[in-house]
């Protein structure tokens, strides 16, 4: 199978397979800089050992960062239109952005799946289906698990604001945290530091440093906890504040084992990824079509009570 992933926003992609193709599927996603994307893709890639096998081709788009994210988002989806994408499958974060090229696109034929953000936004555009977490639901589980373990003003962290999916699920801690009875305090940090473990860690510490009463915090990815224990770290305040996530890693496990984090939040990426493109070739190939709308992947609270699940996921790269 050929697999070559486009980074640039408007760079030319090279189709997964080279023989003659019916349904083509473009998969549009995040930052190249984001290791999320890569649980998603290796989702993509499995499903299009089916996609290929009935004729079809995936094509797997990615934007270069998240600096110029909506304008590079359209890009992507007029470059998949002007290449004869049959289906186009792509998460909505920025909706003023999206929303408009997804109405063009549909216009012209192209059936739309959602995955990861915008389920709320799929009716503007008739996409078939959403397959993701429910943002808003994990963002009151995780900070009513904070606040029932102890927690009194947690601090959640947006890396792209303005992004839907994040703000909602800033909402969610902030609504299940009060729900329990817990203060929640949002940090939202320019754009340009996603990614930047360095400039990250030291807003988090900054504000730690600033407002002593924060004893928990709670990011929005993975790549951030790490960012956020490294500021707790070098604080000293490893007894003192708790730490929390979105999403998963080696690293994020490994602290949960060790007792340095209480929890992380799991959506289950790859799923995202593969049926997002194989339910969207599976209808525009053979009619099919899922009864259940949404379907929901997450939100799982993955905390020192099952760890152990997960890891073996995680070292496959799939979790």
């Amino acid at each position: 199978m050929k697999f070559t992933p486009t980074i640039a926003a408007g760079a030319v992609v090279a189709c997964m397979s080279t023989g003659a193709m019916a349904q083509d599927i473009a998969v549009i996603v995040g930052s190249a800089q984001d290791g999320f994307w890569n649980m998603v893709k290796k989702g993509v890639e499995d499903a299009a050992l089916v996609v290929e096998a009935n004729g079809g081709s995936v094509n797997f788009l990615q934007t270069p960062n998240y600096d110029n994210f909506g304008p590079d988002l359209v890009s992507l989806i007029e470059q998949a239109v002007a290449q004869g994408a049959d289906g186009i499958a792509i998460p909505n974060w920025l909706p003023e952005s999206e929303t408009p090229a997804l109405k063009a696109a549909a216009d012209k034929g192209i059936a739309i799946m959602s995955f990861n953000a915008g389920q709320e936004e799929m009716g503007e555009y008739g996409a078939l289906n959403y397959f993701g977490s429910d943002e808003y639901l994990a963002g009151v589980a995780g900070g009513k698990y904070l606040a029932e373990n102890g927690a009194s003003k947690i601090m959640c962290h947006i890396q792209n604001p303005g992004a839907v999916n994040l703000e909602t699920r800033c909402k969610g801690v902030q609504d299940g945290a009060t729900e329990a009875g817990a203060e929640t305090y949002i940090l939202r940090v320019p754009a340009n530091l996603d990614q930047d473990m360095v400039g990250t860690s030291e807003a988090i510490k900054a504000e730690l440093i600033a407002d002593g009463d924060i004893d928990a915090v709670i990011n929005l990815a993975a790549w951030a906890a790490d960012a956020s224990a490294s500021a707790i770290e070098q604080l000293g305040k490893a007894e003192e504040v708790q730490l929390g996530t979105f999403d998963m890693s080696a690293s994020v496990l490994e602290r949960i084992e060790a007792g340095t984090q209480v929890m992380a939040i799991d959506q289950q990426p790859y799923l995202q990824g593969f049926l997002s493109t194989s339910m969207l070739f599976s209808h525009i190939k053979f009619g099919t079509e899922l009864a259940t709308k949404p379907v929901l992947t997450g939100p799982a609270i993955v905390d020192a009570s099952n760890v152990s699940t997960a890891i073996e996921g995680v070292k496959l790269g799939a979790r």
